[in-house]
């Protein structure tokens, strides 16, 4: 309780009052919600409670898609533990594996990682699963998308049968069914909202601007907002995220890239800048869209419109985080009709609102 009053928090999300009685409990569980509803710590507080502080390593193993994710989940249930004396360490490739194997070392209670990085730990004997008590898939679809699908099931197929279970996914597409079929006990099912939902604390807009004026869009309503914004701009490609990046600070605006072409140690420099405050402008590829929590993004930019309507409300969910307000920018060009109308139909018209730039003046 100490640590969630330093932490700021005062009531539970729906996902959390629902999620942390049943793993209390010992319960399996499968948690559907919306993105920025809090569930790390709808699994983190439960796990915390539950394992024996100072005794067997990896009691708890959490299995995540990206090396971002690793280290905010591992950060945000660090803070969680704090006074219980649990460790907690996150394993991804693209860092050095030495500095990983030397906090392996202290038998950390915990173990964040995404599922390859684990794999060659597990290969490696550097961890072992012999005494996980519960394992959690965090995004399992997403995990799927990325293409760890054999890598999830290789990793609990080594876990004991009597450890717990909680998958938390936006979708359940076929193969996380079968992976709660086969891996899971009798799971109590927790579905907060729509697969398909945007919280109501975002504002939608949308300008039509032709392909070869978005840069100057984003200028535009960059030059619009307050001088501490954060805003984070989609871009579909790595390329198109290093030429708007080059575009506009070469005009002086306050921008950086993350993509995952770029190394791990300029990745985590670039997120260390932007969840300090120190960077305001960040633009990425949809590396960043799903599971990063930074409670300071005011706006998000599509300035490539998604591929789908869900990527659509993973890339806005980066705002309006934990009832905060936020405002979502789409910039529609000529071949992004189709999926504007996608995104209006499902979301609902009046929500996805016209929004004029100063190009149409």
């Amino acid at each position: 309780m100490g640590a969630l009053e330093n932490m700021g928090y005062e009531v539970p999300t729906d996902i959390q009052i629902a999620a942390i009685p049943p793993m209390l409990e010992g319960r399996d569980i499968v948690g559907q919600a919306q993105t920025g509803s809090g569930k790390t710590a709808a699994f983190g507080i439960p796990i915390i409670e539950r394992i024996d502080a100072g005794g067997a390593p990896a009691q708890a193993i959490i299995l995540v898609p990206t090396r971002e994710l690793a280290t905010q989940v591992a950060d945000e249930i660090s803070s969680l533990a704090r006074g219980r004396n649990v460790g907690v360490v996150p394993v991804y490739g693209g860092q050095p594996i030495a500095r990983q194997l030397k906090l392996l070392e202290a038998d950390p209670e915990i173990v964040v990682g995404t599922p390859g990085r684990v794999m060659d730990h597990i290969s490696r004997g550097t961890i072992s699963l012999r005494h996980v008590q519960c394992a959690v898939l965090d995004e399992a679809d997403r995990m799927l998308d990325v293409g760890f699908a054999e890598d999830m099931e290789w990793i609990l197929s080594r876990t004991p049968r009597s450890r717990q279970t909680a998958l938390f996914s936006a979708t359940v597409p076929s193969f996380v069914r079968r992976l709660i079929r086969r891996y899971m006990d009798d799971p109590e099912w927790i579905r907060i909202g729509l697969e398909i939902q945007t919280v109501d604390e975002v504002e939608q807009f949308y300008s039509e601007v032709a392909e070869r004026d978005k840069t100057a869009a984003v200028g535009e309503i960059l030059d619009e907002l307050e001088g501490d914004a954060q805003v984070l701009v989609f871009c579909e490609m790595q390329v198109g995220v290093d030429r708007l990046v080059r575009q506009l600070q070469r005009r002086d605006y306050p921008i950086s890239g993350l993509h995952g072409g770029m190394s791990q140690r300029d990745r985590d420099s670039v997120m260390r800048r932007f969840r300090d405050g120190s960077l305001l402008v960040l633009a990425s590829t949809n590396l960043a869209a799903r599971g990063i929590d930074i409670p300071g993004i005011s706006h998000v930019i599509n300035y490539d419109m998604p591929d789908n309507v869900e990527e659509y409300v993973h890339r806005i969910g980066r705002t309006a985080r934990m009832g905060r307000k936020g405002t979502a920018i789409s910039l529609v060009g000529e071949w992004d009709l189709e999926i504007l109308e996608k995104v209006r139909r499902q979301v609902g018209e009046e929500r996805v609102t016209f929004r004029a730039t100063h190009l149409y003046d």
